[in-house]
């Protein structure tokens, strides 16, 4: 509720009656135009500007009243100075409107829950520096006080551990630790558990989700995509181990020796006709890659042990994965994928040990921060992430994707990236900070993006400036504001502004802490020249 106060104070009208009894002092024609000035101005009606006549001081620029927000219990004894307001109080609070005097509301589990959209997802787009982190943070800590369970299932700068573990989670750290891509989870050891029809479902569910990412892996170390017979195999293998050695969850080592002994059911699957060359003609590449994957290749032995710290179901978690050196992106993307998997594998498990009465039943909120590392590791691995994202659309589970500007979703093919901007255009809230035109792709058609839209996106892209008195970079002017858009509605513009203990745990540019203070302590230096410390050019000279 919207509130504004407006009433003419006594003040104004004593000021009219003075008025006149000067106007009687003065010359004689200055007297007439003073008292028909402010005869007119007590018989007439002023205009929002003021009364348009000689001396009727009309106003070209208001400044707005003061507005005051509050719930209708509290307001309703100040009617008729209150009005409704336009923004729904529905979600985390994100910050203050741009335009009005509101403060913006929203989340995508809380609007789904409410039912304002479809789709428990959102994206976040914005150019390095315009506080994208800095949004999903305050969607994180706001999820988290309405008992929703944060997931950071991929955090490349390890710019997010710190809060989790304020938030007494849980932090991993794939790339020091092994993460088995065939791990299961817990469910495993509880299928028989399930009753028929939830078991298929939960067994279906699982499978696909570890077909997906050995298919992936595999894809990511042959630097190319995997023929038809070849996904099959490494479809199947997996079960029929399991078949072999009940109770036991493999490891991509005992699908090489697997495949390698030609069981029956593997010869049927690549159509070997029974011919033992055949069969090794046909399964060459999955054995290549499967070496590689086995400690042999390029990622070493991170995706070939078993599982070192299992993901714990029921509090927040997050995978950081800081530790792997920034430059090596296609092992980055291929732990994204692995941690994604993993992740949203146990939150799989959860949703069907709570619809057997197994487990208490939760709510789950996904970051899959950085979307371009694993997309840019290899033109196929938009496959990949794309059918997870549709996977994780059956979960009690909502989701944020995030990455810098449109550019990052351009692959190598029109095919390619058509799938990549497809996970833009299907979220239901897309945050846009931040973007250059050049940077837009289609957001103009998919989200009806106005004039003033673009306007004001290109603006916020802008540098900061340097400060000649610090010598250092102001912020970039639409550092910390976004433009909330739900389909080709008019978008909402708001600024997050972290609290203290928000800030207190995410720094982005903690690494860069004692070179900031050092720096700046040499610009004091350098600056104390007019004090009696000379600068080298004036010595030289």
């Amino acid at each position: 509720m919207t509130i504004s106060f407006k009433s003419e104070s006594r003040k104004a009208r004593r000021g009219r009656r003075a008025e006149l009894h000067r106007a009687e002092k003065l010359a004689p024609e200055t007297a007439r135009w003073h008292r028909t000035a402010a005869t007119e101005r007590t018989t007439q009606a002023p205009s929002r500007f003021g009364w348009l006549i000689p001396g009727g001081g009309a106003m070209r620029l208001l400044e707005s009243h003061p507005e005051f927000r509050g719930p209708t219990v509290q307001v309703a004894g100040l009617f008729p100075w209150s009005a409704g307001g336009s923004l729904p109080m529905v979600g985390a609070v994100l910050g203050h409107h741009l335009a009005e005097r509101g403060v913006v509301c929203g989340d995508p589990v809380s609007w789904f829950v409410s039912g304002l959209i479809n789709n428990p997802s959102c994206f976040v787009l914005g150019r390095p520096g315009v506080g994208k982190s800095s949004l999903v943070v305050r969607l994180l800590v706001q999820l988290y006080l309405r008992g929703i369970v944060p997931l950071v299932l991929g955090d490349v700068k390890g710019e997010y551990a710190e809060l989790i573990r304020r938030l007494g989670g849980q932090v991993l750290t794939p790339g020091v630790k092994h993460v088995n891509p065939l791990d299961r989870g817990p469910l495993a050891l509880k299928l028989d558990e399930l009753p028929k029809e939830l078991r298929e479902r939960a067994v279906a569910d699982l499978e696909a989700r570890r077909k997906n990412v050995l298919i992936g892996l595999c894809e990511l170390v042959l630097r190319e995509e995997l023929k038809a017979h070849e996904r099959n195999v490494l479809a199947a293998a997996p079960a029929l181990w399991e078949e072999m050695h009940p109770k036991q969850t493999p490891v991509i080592p005992d699908l090489l020796d697997l495949v390698r002994s030609r069981p029956a059911l593997l010869a049927q699957v690549v159509n070997d006709r029974g011919d033992e060359q055949r069969y090794k003609d046909r399964c060459e590449r999955v054995i290549d890659a499967l070496i590689a994957l086995s400690g042999a290749g390029e990622f070493g032995d991170l995706f070939a042990r078993q599982t070192t710290e299992p993901m714990d179901m029921h509090r927040p978690a997050c995978f950081d994965m800081s530790s792997v050196f920034e430059r090596e992106v296609r092992l980055q993307g291929a732990l994204q994928l692995v941690c994604w998997s993993y992740g949203s594998s146990q939150v799989a498990a959860a949703k069907y040990l709570a619809d057997a009465k197994k487990a208490p039943r939760r709510t789950y909120f996904m970051v899959m921060d950085e979307l371009w590392r694993p997309l840019q590791s290899a033109p196929f691995m938009v496959d990949r992430v794309d059918e997870l994202t549709r996977l994780n659309r059956t979960l009690n589970l909502g989701q944020a994707l995030a990455t810098h500007t449109m550019d990052d979703l351009k692959l190598g093919s029109e095919e390619a990236t058509a799938k990549a901007w497809g996970f833009v255009s299907r979220s239901e809230m897309v945050f846009l900070g931040g973007l250059a035109p050049s940077e837009m792709g289609n957001l103009r058609t998919v989200f009806a993006l106005s004039n003033r839209e673009e306007t004001m996106l290109t603006d916020w892209s802008v540098k900061g400036e340097v400060n000649p008195e610090t010598g250092q970079h102001d912020p970039p002017p639409g550092r910390g504001k976004f433009l909330l858009k739900v389909g080709k509605a008019i978008g909402t513009p708001f600024r997050v502004n972290l609290t203290a203990l928000e800030a207190s745990v995410h720094d982005t540019n903690e690494a860069w802490e004692d070179t900031r203070s050092s720096m700046a302590g040499s610009h004091r230096i350098a600056g104390g020249s007019r004090a009696g410390v000379s600068s080298p050019v004036t010595e030289v000279a």
